[in-house]
């Protein structure tokens, strides 16, 4: 699990706060992406604060892997509060044709404007998000020339990038940035859940179990199904001893008849990720 000690805040990511207050000038819009499995959680704080001169497109990221009834809930929580939003997917192309015209009625005004002086420029959007959230891939699936180096693990984006598109919109990619300090422990398991917080350090087999307790309580019946256990079997485990049930289940056995715990918990962990276990979204809109 994410310790409270951990520097959430390296200095790479302090330059992408400052890079992104600098470049504001440069952009017509702002694209925010959130992981559609956890938009609150995936919500950096200060994005809102540092772009607030900029009109703000919410896209929601990996939504095929996401909860299409909590989606929805969503999708009616993100319009009260007055804001666009879209979910996406790169891999199905659900929500991709979407972004364009979305993009263009937040910036009426501006197209106006040009219009008027008899000017016709792409339209330039800044794109912002946690590390791993999908900025490479979208943009990718967008570029008349694919240049975004995409890896399926935080951080790889460290510097910035103007790309083309192919929907006449040129896009500035910034490297994916957290924040300071989580006040919420949920909010840090949530980003390490789902891969915006690296691996390497956070304990991998504290966060199978914790992962293990929340679908437990999310989904109770996608999980069971999944790994061939029963409610009521695991109803008077610990989180621990049910994980270990899990990596017997599938033979995760060492020698002397042991299970794999490391190997159980990287498995739990990655098949949630990929979306083995079903589409399952970690939280409500709140209020």
């Amino acid at each position: 699990m994410p310790s409270d000690q951990i520097q959430w805040f390296p200095g790479h990511m302090a330059k992408t706060r400052r890079l992104i207050a600098e470049n504001m000038k440069a952009v017509d819009i702002v694209f925010e992406l959130l992981d559609a499995r956890i938009p609150y959680s995936s919500q950096n704080p200060e994005i809102a604060k540092l772009t607030s001169t900029k009109p703000r497109l919410t896209l929601l990221s990996k939504s095929s892997l996401a909860d299409k009834e909590i989606s929805e809930e969503w999708k009616k929580y993100f319009s009260s509060s007055g804001r666009e939003c879209i979910f996406y997917d790169v891999r199905t192309g659900e929500g991709i044709d979407k972004i364009a015209p979305a993009c263009r009625r937040l910036c009426a005004e501006k197209l106006a404007r040009d219009a008027a002086k008899g000017m016709n420029r792409p339209l330039c959007a800044m794109i912002v998000g946690i590390p791993n959230v999908g900025k490479s891939s979208l943009i990718n699936r967008l570029a008349a020339d694919k240049k975004a180096k995409v890896e399926n693990r935080p951080g790889v984006t460290k510097n910035l990038q103007w790309v083309k598109t192919l929907i006449g919109i040129d896009l500035l990619d910034m490297p994916g940035v957290l924040w300071p300090k989580f006040d919420e422990r949920r909010v840090g398991e949530n980003l390490a859940m789902t891969g915006a917080i690296k691996d390497e350090i956070t304990d991998i087999e504290s966060l199978a179990c914790a992962l293990y307790e929340r679908l437990m309580d999310i989904c109770p019946e996608k999980l069971c199904d999944r790994y061939k256990i029963s409610a009521g079997e695991v109803s008077e485990l610990e989180n621990w001893e049910a994980v270990e049930l899990i990596g017997r289940r599938r033979g995760f056995l060492v020698s002397g008849g042991e299970v794999n715990f490391e190997r159980t918990a990287k498995m739990l962990v990655d098949e949630f990720r990929s979306g083995a276990i079903g589409r399952i979204t970690l939280e409500r809109p709140r209020g």
